[in-house]
């Protein structure tokens, strides 16, 4: 950005504006039910078997609930690990196809489904490295990396975060005129630790950083991935950039979980103070919370009362948000007539 001025928050300001605006990227965000079409009602009593003998088999090859309800030509896959799950549907997608259900034929497809699981997240890590710009990457690495792809934050896929991390450490690095290959590599190994196994202990930043060092990468992402939650001190404009990063990513309305949990709630609650003021008859919230609509009863509020009613709201949902940013509050006030010919 030329003619940028650090200390300026405007151009601060601009700097993670353009950046944000340059890595859009969709919302990846995952539950922990997944439904499978059956071709028809029948497969559901060959899916218990016996006795329930193949649902059990099922539930204890692959570590996940099968639900069958009364859902038509439907069940359910549940569990929190993304992994096994994604292997259950495989597998049961695969046992459908091949119409024999029975406890050893039900083993031999889940192995089968592991290692197209396995193919897969290989995969979506060399995609998410050519997505994220940084060259070729030891084996290693990408098989670190493979193992974010069915692990979640928040309901966040972890994977698709550290990209978006990359990215947008990356450019903002553009922006202000500093190299981004670091940022962009640090971006996109910041969360490597939270793939590791039991042997690494302690929090995954430093966990992370530990197992990162037996692959000779410079000091510089080493720290960068280590300190992104603080744990250690942040020593280049590397790692601040991750921890920005980081933050913007997990933080974006509807992101994680979590978040888009809060924001939803923060629509409602805008609402409700609107509906709250003696003549709103409907009000909506959108823009991210930045502004709300209101509609009054023109039978109740009259067109010079408009601009006091809307000051009115604003005042309230100031009172109540303080530490929020502006919100804007449009009222509106209409009359309609209809009338039907004979």
């Amino acid at each position: 950005m030329p003619n940028l001025d650090p200390s300026d928050p405007q151009d601060l300001r601009r700097v993670l504006i353009t950046a944000m605006e340059r890595v859009a990227s969709s919302v990846v965000a995952e539950s922990t039910m997944v439904v499978v079409p059956l071709p028809n009602e029948e497969m559901k009593g060959r899916l218990i078997g016996r006795e329930g003998r193949n649902i059990k088999a099922f539930e204890q090859i692959t570590g996940v609930d099968l639900l069958i309800d009364d859902t038509p030509q439907a069940v359910m896959l549940s569990s929190f690990d993304a992994r096994r799950r994604e292997i259950a549907r495989l597998t049961l997608l695969n046992l459908l196809a091949d119409g024999r259900i029975q406890p050893g034929k039900i083993e031999e497809l889940h192995a089968h489904s592991e290692s197209e699981i396995d193919l897969v997240a290989r995969e979506a890590a060399e995609a998410a490295i050519r997505e994220a710009g940084v060259g070729a990457l030891q084996a290693g690495l990408v098989e670190a990396l493979s193992r974010l792809r069915f692990r979640t934050a928040y309901g966040q896929n972890v994977l698709a975060h550290s990209v978006e991390v990359s990215r947008l450490a990356g450019q903002i690095a553009v922006e202000l005129g500093l190299p981004d290959r670091g940022p962009r590599l640090a971006g996109l190994l910041h969360d490597v630790g939270k793939g590791l196994g039991p042997e690494f202990k302690g929090p995954h930043a430093l966990a992370g950083m530990e197992f990162l060092r037996a692959f000779g990468l410079d000091e510089e992402i080493l720290n960068a991935v280590g300190a992104h939650h603080r744990e250690i001190e942040p020593a280049s404009a590397t790692a601040d950039l991750v921890i920005l990063a980081d933050t913007l990513s997990a933080s974006r309305p509807a992101a994680r979980r979590g978040s888009l949990e809060n924001y939803l709630q923060r629509l409602e609650n805008l609402e409700e103070i609107a509906r709250t003021v003696e003549g709103v008859a409907e009000a909506v919230a959108y823009q991210a919370g930045r502004a709300v609509r209101v509609q009054v009863r023109p039978e109740t509020v009259s067109d010079d009362e408009l601009q006091g009613l809307a000051e009115s709201i604003a005042a309230k949902i100031r009172a109540q948000f303080p530490e929020a940013p502006p919100v804007q509050v449009t009222v509106l006030r209409t009359h309609k007539a209809t009338a039907t010919s004979q």
